[in-house]
């Protein structure tokens, strides 16, 4: 549809170049202009395989890996400055009302980038969750292998992991040069990360998983030369890799790490902070503002916390009844299976009540399957039709999943949460650039708001699970106080952890893990409380102003029917549908 446009355009402009211009000729002029500079960026994305700002969940290997040198970044860097002098000579007036959104968005992302290259974000390629090493071992589980093409490129990627390892190796060693290394504590068990992938037998590699599971036109000769070439790169290749990287966090990284728990405590932290928190939540809110929000939130919570303590007659206070629900035997599941179970009975309930609350739905399935090395989260498909979503959902410690929080948890990570947004946004009709743009603020925002829309479609009947949706709501308030004490007010690591245990119903364990993510991963945690605030804000708002003619329908496709929207971009958004539905 894009390429007729264009040439739709560009035949206009031909016929009329003889006529005095007009607005219609500086229209053809922008709009032609305008996409094909989308697709010069998208075609340097492409060749770079580094596209800024998506969802690091989404990452798969595709042949050669992406490049991380200074070389690369200057290069990025210098593209970036090109397509915004480029930019800059096209006027957004001149376009249709699509592309003008399109427009919006895309000098948005560039500008943030551009502020990206003066900052340390590179400096961290791992956090206490994660980092390129585990997104690389666990990234077959999230691909395709359907002819012998998927296994030529995939050899591809194996073999180029040295190369694409010691580049990641050179950033912790400028991070640690510079000065801007994690935390301690946070990170004191993190070799265990690398060292789970160092196999003495390569067929109990994570990568080696791919060749357990041939397509059917692949046939038996090729079968053993692959798994033959994938035994030998990962005894040659991917176990050395993962060992050299051990010695250099080991030896170099971990004698390195900061004593301090602030990222504002790094040279020029404070102003480092605040980008962050304009990265995650696509806001100028400052760190104070953040934090009193949160003790707002957490006030208001806790009442409605106390009204399902009353209801339910239990004889004590928040903090006795949270440790009731974390030791009573019957809120957890006795078998991953039963887990599981009831997480798909629950996200297949949830997808029939979708046409109730939507007009536009994704055609996009997903599945639903165990993780024991991470939390709960999702995994979008890869966009081509080839493959599902998956919800993860945490199993091997029953713990840290309890059942009255399960329905909060499958309707924010499943639908209409994450699978209906992300899958969406690679079907809808718009530029290639959108299709995989994640603004955390408006994806966990709306993942967040997916909670809450549970009781509308009909979820939370047992006071206990709405107990736990509100514990889920806690939770992510405790985030804007925690994470902004840490970082911008001078809190220690176990006040952090003191708070999180007297204000949530997570366990030991968990807060403890929370916790060293906010560390490692500053501003991140804020995106959901600021995010589902604001939806609830415009929501609120289209109510107010539209009376008896709101469509609950229309205003959900109004928000998710655009892809990933900056904060500002998606209140404008929905305030221009409010004065169309007006009229």
């Amino acid at each position: 549809m894009r390429c007729c446009k264009i040439m739709v355009a560009t035949c206009f402009a031909l016929v009329t170049v003889a006529c005095s211009p007009s607005a219609t000729d500086d229209g053809a002029d922008a709009e032609t202009a305008f996409h094909a500079l989308l697709d010069e960026h998208w075609a340097a994305a492409s060749a770079e395989k580094v596209f800024f700002r998506t969802d690091p969940d989404a990452w798969r290997m595709d042949g050669e890996l992406s490049e991380h040198t200074p070389e690369a970044r200057a290069r990025r860097q210098q593209f970036n400055e090109t397509v915004l002098d480029k930019l800059a000579g096209i006027n957004v007036d001149d376009l249709g009302a699509d592309d003008q959104l399109s427009y919006r968005i895309f000098k948005y992302e560039r500008e943030t980038e551009r502020e990206s290259y003066s900052q340390r974000d590179h400096l961290f390629p791992i956090t206490s969750m994660f980092g390129y090493h585990t997104y690389f071992a666990e990234a077959p589980s999230n691909m395709s292998f359907l002819s012998s093409s998927d296994y030529d490129d995939y050899l591809v990627s194996l073999a180029d992991f040295t190369r694409y390892n010691r580049e990641y190796i050179g950033l912790l060693r400028a991070a640690i040069q510079a000065g801007y290394t994690h935390y301690c504590e946070s990170i004191s068990g993190y070799a265990s990360t690398i060292e789970e992938h160092i196999v003495g037998d390569a067929t109990q590699s994570l990568l080696y998983v791919p060749f357990t599971r041939f397509p059917g036109n692949v046939n038996d000769d090729q079968r053993a030369e692959y798994s033959g070439k994938g035994i030998d790169l990962i005894n040659a290749v991917i176990v050395p890799g993962y060992e050299e990287l051990l010695d250099v966090f080991v030896n170099e990284y971990l004698p390195a790490c900061r004593t301090d728990v602030a990222i504002s405590s790094l040279p020029g932290g404070d102003d480092y902070y605040q980008y962050l928190i304009r990265y995650f939540t696509t806001t100028d809110m400052t760190a104070e503002e953040i934090h009193e929000l949160g003790v707002s939130e957490l006030s208001r919570i806790h009442a409605e916390m106390q009204e399902i303590i009353d209801a339910v007659e239990f004889d004590g206070d928040l903090k006795a009844f949270i440790n009731y629900l974390r030791e009573d035997p019957r809120f957890f599941a006795k078998t991953d299976e039963e887990l599981l179970g009831r997480a798909a009975f629950i996200s297949k309930a949830a997808e029939g009540e979708l046409p109730r609350f939507f007009t536009l739905l994704p055609r996009a399935t997903y599945k639903i399957a165990g993780n024991e090395n991470r939390g709960a989260y999702y995994m979008p498909p890869s966009g081509d039709g080839t493959d599902s979503g998956t919800y993860f959902v945490t199993t091997g410690d029953l713990t840290s999943v309890p059942l009255y929080t399960l329905e909060a948890l499958s309707l924010h990570e499943g639908v209409p949460g994450h699978h209906l947004q992300s899958t969406l946004a690679q079907e809808l009709d718009m530029p290639e650039f959108r299709r995989g743009l994640y603004h955390s603020a408006f994806g966990e925002g709306w993942g967040l708001y997916s909670e809450r829309l549970g009781k509308e479609m009909g979820f939370y009947t047992d006071p206990y699970n709405d107990f736990g949706r509100l514990t889920y709501e806690a939770w992510r308030a405790c985030r804007l106080i925690v994470d902004t004490g840490m970082h911008a007010f001078g809190w220690s690591r176990q006040q952090a952890v003191d708070f999180m245990l007297a204000n949530t119903a997570a366990s030991a364990n968990d807060v403890n893990s929370e916790i060293d993510r906010y560390i490692t991963w500053p501003a991140q945690a804020l995106s959901y409380k600021i995010g589902e605030l604001k939806i609830r804000e415009l929501r609120a708002k289209a109510e107010a102003e539209l009376g008896a003619s709101f469509d609950i329908r229309r205003f959900h496709d109004i928000v998710v029917g655009n892809g990933s929207l900056p904060i500002a971009v998606l209140e404008e958004t929905v305030m221009n549908w409010i004065s169309a539905e007006n009229r």
